[in-house]
């Protein structure tokens, strides 16, 4: 991707004002997006984005600049302004990479850039229809489509030469039904760390069914009453509550300046016993995966909390250095224009022993949220108010009439004391986290949970 020569003089080049750790990042991205609307293409682009970033620390200070360009003498300029940030004797640092073999994790079937426009495109008019068909009163359908192929090198001055390919996939539906100057909307979606195999193995079909059903469904639901009440999350992206409520407040971009809730407090009790939660970027082919991190780190299974008790953070291997602690190989960035920090991969509650009958008939009163939507979040607090897409009221122990307008309002570590049942039905969502090195691909999971009582938002009387 970069001539390893090239490399070794910018490097020197980034030390040369005193600097104790330089490292380049190499970036070569493929992308294409297409989006129905009505059945019909309103948007297809695709493109390649080329970048090459360097990055300096003086001891626990960052210098960061980056370039689209790749001319040798441009990017030596480019080390060397950055470097000037720093007024220091330089050290004695020689260079020798290591060449790395970093095992492949992620088997792609079908590179997406090799597939022609026409046959993402049939894909999507078979999801379209399906959510178009599914009643006279979905009125719109769009349908969203993404892949991209991206290339990596990673070297820095410790001697890391480590290289990555990542390849993904992503299918979304929006469906909208009707009923006077009542609207409600449904979505669903599905990606992954591979190709337009993707598209293969699920059945699009199926998407598009249920992105038109959540909205019909809630198109027909009473108004959700507001109060206490004890409250059932769903698994697969109902988790998106522990990722943003909880997740943010063990990275270490927030732990390192003790912004986080959850500062200095491994092997205190911060959870039910019953809860145990994992970071784990190594899972084939989920969608926050990759074999390495932003850093070079392989990527790692992390935990988190167990059984209630903190055990760690994510950590990269700048804040790491705050917090005199090792890269967790939690180290992402959205793209060469990003420095990186800690990030969440695939972010998940661990299955428990209950099951989801199990769970709904030992609530006798309360809001059962199968899909959740959008929400805000104080990381500092954990503070959190997350829209519920569809929602239902338990009644004598039994998933009664659906209710529309939820809204979920709580904070994130006092939740986790709460959770009283864990399903064993585990399953993953996915989404793009933003933060402060951009918007990266994450999964969130968990089983079904019950969180004994909970404050929900809603325009509805009594349940």
């Amino acid at each position: 991707m970069l001539d390893r020569l090239l490399i070794e003089e910018m490097i020197e080049a980034a030390l040369s004002t005193g600097g104790d750790f330089a490292e380049v990042f190499v970036e070569d991205r493929y992308n294409a997006q297409v989006k129905l609307l009505g059945g019909q293409v309103e948007k297809s682009i695709s493109g390649r984005d080329f970048g090459i970033g360097i990055r300096i620390f003086d001891g626990t200070n960052s210098i960061y600049a980056y370039t689209n360009q790749h001319q040798k003498d441009q990017l030596i300029k480019m080390a060397l302004e950055a470097s000037k940030a720093i007024n220091k004797v330089p050290q004695n640092i020689t260079l020798k990479f290591m060449d790395e073999e970093i095992l492949n994790k992620h088997i792609i079937l079908k590179d997406p850039m090799k597939v022609k426009a026409r046959e993402k495109i049939t894909a999507m008019k078979h999801a379209y229809e399906a959510a178009k068909k599914y009643s006279k009163e979905i009125s719109q359908v769009t349908v969203n489509y993404i892949d991209e192929k991206q290339r990596i090198l990673v070297a820095n001055s410790e001697g890391r030469f480590v290289e990555d390919h990542r390849v993904r996939t992503r299918l979304a539906i929006e469906a909208i039904a009707t009923k006077g100057t009542e609207l409600q909307s449904g979505i669903a979606n599905y990606g992954a760390h591979k190709g337009f195999e993707l598209l293969k193995e699920m059945d699009v079909k199926d998407l598009g069914k249920e992105a038109a059903r959540i909205a019909v469904t809630m198109l027909h639901a009473d108004n959700c009453p507001s109060g206490k009440f004890p409250v059932i999350i769903n698994n697969g992206f109902g988790g998106v509550i522990f990722h943003e409520a909880c997740g943010h407040g063990l990275e270490a971009t927030s732990v390192a300046k003790k912004s986080s809730v959850f500062a200095d407090r491994v092997g205190e009790q911060v959870a039910s016993e019953i809860v145990t939660a994992i970071d784990d970027g190594t899972m084939p082919n989920h969608w926050g995966s990759c074999n390495i991190d932003d850093e070079g780190e392989p990527m790692r299974k992390n935990v988190l909390i167990e059984k209630g008790i903190l055990k760690g953070y994510m950590i990269d291997k700048l804040n790491g250095r705050r917090m005199g602690a090792d890269s967790t190989g939690s180290g992402r960035r959205q793209s060469y224009k990003f420095a990186p920090t800690s990030r969440m991969t695939n972010t998940y509650i661990a299955a428990g022993d209950s099951t989801p009958e199990e769970i709904i008939s030992n609530t006798e009163h309360g809001i059962f949220a199968k899909n959740l939507g959008g929400g805000s979040v104080d990381p500092a607090t954990g503070d959190f108010n997350f829209a519920v897409m569809e929602a239902y009221l338990i009644k004598n122990g039994k998933i009664d009439k659906p209710l529309k307008g939820a809204t979920l309002i709580g904070n994130g570590p006092d939740v986790l004391h709460k959770i009283d049942m864990v399903g064993n039905n585990l399953e993953y969502g996915q989404g793009m986290c933003g933060s402060i090195s951009g918007s990266i691909p994450t999964n969130v999971g968990q089983p079904m949970i019950r969180v004994k009582d909970m404050t929900v938002g809603g325009r509805g009387g009594e349940a």
